[in-house]
């Protein structure tokens, strides 16, 4: 038996005086789409602002629908809308908040697995990593460099092939 340790780095800032203007503008564009979630049942809405290498910044929010299977993260609504509208601009930045009518989100959340794993096709697709911006409503920011980091075991197209 082997026992194996993994470790992640990530940063953490204070405030977004922290970030370059780039990011401040993706993380205001998040919620600003934020304000446009569909979240009826959950009262939880989530935006996300995507940075393509194009220049393109791409939005989008949560859409919840009364069978809960059928509603969608922001971070996929953002994403597969890239992938239809610009499916050769790599992401090169993502950035997530989130916000709640019940409480306020203090702590940055992380995207859930479904959205980390399509987050991990974009990677592998432009083989480019992608940089993920956190942040709830207040408080502090955490920065992760890519998506593997919140991934690592990934379930990549290779490994249908073998």
């Amino acid at each position: 038996m082997n026992k194996i340790s993994l470790k992640i780095e990530y940063v953490e800032l204070d405030n977004e005086s922290e970030l370059n203007e780039e990011e401040r503008t993706l993380l205001r564009k998040a919620r600003e789409i934020s304000n446009l979630a569909y979240a009826p049942y959950s009262n939880f809405s989530v935006g996300a602002a995507l940075l393509l290498d194009n220049g393109i910044i791409v939005t989008g929010n949560n859409q919840e629908n009364v069978a809960f299977p059928s509603g969608l993260c922001a971070e996929r609504v953002a994403i597969f809308s890239a992938g239809a509208n610009y499916p050769d601009a790599a992401i090169k930045t993502i950035a997530i908040t989130c916000k709640s009518k019940q409480f306020i989100v203090k702590e940055p959340l992380s995207p859930c697995g479904a959205c980390r794993q399509s987050m991990s096709e974009y990677e592998v697709r432009h083989k480019s990593h992608i940089r993920i911006i956190l942040q709830g409503e207040t408080g502090k920011i955490r920065i992760i460099n890519s998506i593997a980091d919140l991934l690592p075991f990934m379930f990549k197209a290779e490994e249908l092939k073998k």
